[in-house]
């Protein structure tokens, strides 16, 4: 296992942690799921124009960059927004510790024409920290963590398997 905290693993501790060690433990059920494959379909075909998937040290793959130093994540829906706006976070405070500053950050939601601003304070580098470590400790745990129902259970690639 490597020691690396992605991107997608700071939107999965915010979305479901049972989900984030499943994702750990290569245990994926994504491929074949319907709502994954349509936010990867409205991902290929948005913003055509700019340079997307922009990968960085295989930790984080930013959607695009606008000029102006504005990096942008696409969303299908705010439905797990909290998760989303966390992992733009991330984004931010990766990069800050790698010297990058003065980056803003938006999240993109086409299917319904809007987007929203994202900022890191200090405060949010703390959290980020606190989850970083959550999210190490997790990796060295044997059994996934206990299931706990949600409302985006029913739509999850995991459902079966949390269900069983």
């Amino acid at each position: 296992m490597e020691n690396r905290v992605t991107g997608v693993m700071i939107y999965y501790y915010f979305v479901c942690k049972r989900k984030l060690w499943y994702f750990i433990n290569e245990i994926n059920m994504e491929s074949d799921n319907e709502n994954v494959m349509l936010g990867k379909l409205l991902d290929e075909n948005s913003y055509r124009r700019d340079d997307k998937h922009i990968n960085i040290d295989n930790v984080i793959n930013i959607d695009f960059i606008k000029e102006h130093q504005e990096l942008h994540e696409i969303k299908k829906s705010k439905a797990i927004e909290e998760a989303g706006i966390w992992q733009v976070k991330y984004y931010l405070y990766y990069l800050k510790q790698r010297g990058v500053k003065g980056l803003t950050a938006k999240i993109d939601y086409p299917l319904i024409k809007k987007n929203i601003v994202v900022e890191l304070s200090e405060d949010d580098e703390v959290q980020l920290q606190k989850t970083v470590a959550d999210i190490e400790k997790l990796k060295m745990q044997e059994q996934p963590p206990a299931f706990e129902k949600q409302k985006i259970c029913g739509k999850c690639a995991y459902h079966d398997l949390c269900f069983i």
